[in-house]
């Protein structure tokens, strides 16, 4: 298929009021890249902010791995640091010390803050998270693939606010 390249608009606070949308921050492998804007489509998320250094939504294998989800979910890249600081909403942030995911309150909005592969949230970002909160461990494994952690967040996330219906 082919599609025109999308030229959104600039950030502004009030398209992310009164729901969730994703954050993230250095993500680096394309198929996770893709998967995640995949996920973000089915829980019905419009927007992910990404990191500069975040993969380029573009990449063919980004591309391929969304399975035609990106020519719904808009992409946005830009300073974390200062989109952070001046949202004016809930940031929820994956950290393995963080509160249980499934006993988190995360009321009607709020951005929800995935980190890179290998070293998770940038510290001069995770000062920015009003609420680290985690999928608790039951097994050995170490860690999460972003993917699968962003799956999980956002089925907890739909869970937690139809709930609320």
């Amino acid at each position: 298929a082919q599609i025109k390249i999308p030229d959104w608009p600039l950030l502004s606070e009030k398209q992310f009021k009164g729901r969730f949308s994703l954050v993230l921050d250095g993500i680096q492998d394309p198929g996770n890249m893709g998967t995640i804007i995949r996920i973000a489509d089915w829980f019905g998320i419009n927007d992910i902010i990404c990191s500069e250094d975040t993969v380029d939504v573009y990449n063919p294998k980004v591309v391929q791995a969304s399975m035609g989800s990106l020519a719904r979910v808009k992409v946005h890249y830009t300073d974390l640091t200062k989109f952070l600081s001046s949202a004016k909403l809930p940031v929820f942030g994956a950290l393995l010390n963080g509160a249980n995911i499934y006993s988190t309150d995360f009321g009607k909005e709020g951005l929800l803050l995935m980190g890179n592969e290998g070293n998770g949230i940038r510290p001069e970002i995770q000062k920015l998270i009003t609420e680290a909160i985690t999928i608790p461990r039951i097994g050995k494994a170490e860690s999460l693939n972003v993917a699968i952690a962003a799956a999980l967040f956002c089925s907890e996330v739909s869970r937690n606010t139809q709930h609320r219906v």
